[in-house]
């Protein structure tokens, strides 16, 4: 979700950076679905889905069309609060609960079909794999952990180096440390795919898509 992020201040920490950035603009990204999410969750039968990082709601939205349940996680009350709106508006409200966690210390309760972290990365420190991990042990039987990075440099993006380096599903998923005997990859891919900036233009980016299985 880092496809608009200014530059940051020292001063700053994570919460009331992303809480500054949601309140002060009218939307920061657009309300509909990233593309790899539906493309999954399409082919899965609908049960309780927890958006991690939801921002301002548009995977919960579409999730909770085609009859999800979800949970939305975010740390910023702004963006959820554009979320519960969001759902309000399409008369989904009953299907969509939010709740503010600060995922580097708190963590939703309960288990879950599926667990979506689209673009979970941020400009600060951030425990990231261990919240993964988390993630997957909050599984289902047979339920899905969906995680998707940035692969590639963004011209709109707040980091433009080419030198950026971005791990491989297989860095991602070897993180993780999962056991073989409970948790299987589903697919580790880098597609690529047209995507538009915040102004209008256009480019070529790779992402890179990290699926885990719970095994029954």
């Amino acid at each position: 979700m880092d496809e608009c992020i200014p530059e940051i201040h020292a001063a700053n920490d994570a919460a009331s950076f992303w809480e500054q950035l949601y309140r002060g603009k009218g939307s920061v990204w657009k309300d509909t679905a990233n593309p790899l999410l539906a493309e999954t969750a399409r082919h899965l039968t609908p049960g309780h889905a927890l958006d991690l990082g939801c921002g301002e709601g548009g995977d919960t939205l579409w999730l909770a069309t085609h009859e999800w349940h979800v949970t939305a996680v975010d740390i910023a009350p702004t963006a959820l609060q554009r979320t519960s709106r969001l759902a309000a508006r399409n008369g989904l409200e009953s299907s969509v609960r939010t709740e503010q966690h600060d995922l580097a210390e708190t963590f939703p309760s309960g288990t879950f079909d599926l667990i979506s972290a689209q673009y979970l990365q941020t400009p600060y420190a951030f425990p990231r794999a261990s919240v993964l991990r988390r993630a997957a042990h909050a599984l289902t039987p047979g339920g899905i952990l969906l995680i998707v990075d940035h692969g590639s440099v963004r011209p709109w993006a707040w980091n433009t180096d080419p030198d950026t380096r971005f791990p491989s599903p297989e860095d991602i998923y070897g993180e993780l440390a999962l056991d073989t005997a409970r948790w299987t990859p589903q697919r580790l891919a880098t597609p690529q795919r047209v995507a538009t900036g915040p102004g209008g233009q256009t480019a070529t980016v790779t992402d890179t898509v990290v699926a885990v299985r719970r095994l029954a």
